[in-house]
């Protein structure tokens, strides 16, 4: 089953991280990545831009409001995302404790849903 990981990270705690800790950190999480890419673990990984660089498009009522970055207000912002490849939620969960990222935000693992499946459930 596939599992999205959802990387959130704090931006006052990674503000504190000094330069080379940064560094190291991310060539532990490449490192790791390409692991879990040849192993097959992986299917596709990316860092986001900050919430600054995002525009947020809502349709209410016929009418398309287009804003400035994310609508929440929130302490940590989604910083990237894993596409990972696990047999049950609970490795998927151990997999996402093993990135650095958890100690300076967090990491939500979601299930995939099967889309083939809803396309035959609604006729598309």
């Amino acid at each position: 089953m596939q599992y999205l990981l959802l990387v959130y990270t704090d931006p006052a705690l990674m503000e504190q991280l000094p330069a080379e800790q940064f560094n190291e950190e991310m060539r532990g999480c490449l490192k790791k990545a390409d692991g879990m890419k040849a192993g097959g673990t992986l299917i596709a990984a990316q860092q986001l831009q900050p919430p600054a660089a995002a525009k947020t498009v809502r349709v209410r009522g016929g009418r398309t409001s287009i804003t400035d970055g994310p609508f929440a207000e929130t302490k940590e912002v989604l910083a990237g995302y894993n596409l990972i490849e696990a047999g049950s939620m609970e490795e998927a969960v151990r997999i996402a404790q093993e990135f650095p990222w958890t100690r300076y935000g967090s990491i939500e693992v979601r299930p995939v849903g099967d889309m083939d499946a809803m396309r035959r459930r609604v006729g598309a």
